[in-house]
């Protein structure tokens, strides 16, 4: 069997679960790592022939797709701001909205630590709450090399994914084992930025069921009756915890826009922005002191 048929069999067979560009872009990344080939390689060699142990692989690759299985967690890798970070399922995978609140952050770090060329520039220090697979302050180490970044999570196995991720990048980062519902800490910190659980109940019925099967429930819900739960403890958190002139930033729910906007307000936070993403959805905040 070639590229080209072996292609069309995905499409074929994944079509009671994924459109046909979908299940295109699954065989373009099974393929990458089972062939060693890049997607426009693999355009131009449909016509190749596929060896059997390959075949088979790809085979065991669709399979795992079937049953719903995110191609991510079959690989064991997930692209995120131009890394590759290792996940799993304890995990979640990282979604590109949060690859937009990482360019905000970026580029608001860059602006706090940009002095005159007389002086040194400002050294700041960020916390990430809920470390998950690291992508958030693993990559904001590698892109602001001179922050001091710390990260905690409540889950031991998602801060040994997240540990193995800065490892592979080369980055060192603060790993904290530790509940935000009860963490207390002395230290202060220019940057707090979170993306905490925050999708409701009711909300489950809208999810895909590679989510709701695959991916760690405690990263994901909260409860219809108290869904900003995270956010209180976290805003909460930073009136102590963070420096003179810091920055709070979270992802929310695109449905809660106003209800964090207003938690923020009414416990006194300043210069409140409210930002979409690409989607034009209600999906970053930022908040000062």
């Amino acid at each position: 069997m070639n590229i080209g048929a072996l292609e069309e069999h995905y499409k074929l067979e994944l079509a009671p679960l994924y459109e046909s560009d979908e299940a295109k872009t699954l065989f373009s990344l099974a393929a990458e790592q089972v062939l060693a080939l890049s997607p426009s390689k693999l355009m131009m060699q449909k016509d190749a022939a596929v060896s059997f142990i390959n075949m088979q692989k790809l085979f065991s690759i669709l399979n795992d797709l079937q049953i719903g299985k995110p191609i991510q967690h079959i690989l064991e890798e997930a692209h995120f701001y131009g890394l590759v970070f290792k996940v799993n399922e304890n995990v979640l995978i990282p979604r590109p909205e949060t690859e937009e609140l990482v360019e905000w952050i970026i580029s608001v770090c860059r602006t706090l630590s940009s002095v005159n060329s007389f002086e040194s520039p400002k050294k700041l220090s960020i916390l990430d709450i809920g470390t998950g697979s690291g992508c958030i302050p693993i990559t904001l180490k590698k892109h602001l090399p001179n922050t001091q970044v710390a990260t905690l999570d409540v889950s031991a196995d998602a801060i040994a994914v997240a540990k193995q991720n800065a490892r592979q990048i080369g980055v060192e980062i603060n790993f904290i084992t530790a509940d935000i519902l009860t963490f207390q800490s002395e230290e202060k910190f220019d940057i707090i930025v979170s993306n905490p659980p925050y999708i409701r109940n009711l909300e489950k019925n809208e999810m895909h069921n590679n989510v709701l099967l695959h991916e760690p429930h405690l990263a994901l819900f909260v409860s219809d009756e108290n869904p900003l739960i995270f956010y209180k403890a976290i805003a909460d958190f930073a009136k102590t915890n963070l420096k003179p002139n810091g920055k709070l930033f979270f992802e929310i729910n695109e449905f809660l826009g106003k209800e964090t906007v207003d938690m923020l307000s009414n416990r006194e936070f300043n210069n409140i922005e409210l930002k979409k993403d690409m989607q034009g959805k209600d999906r970053m905040v930022r908040a000062g002191l």
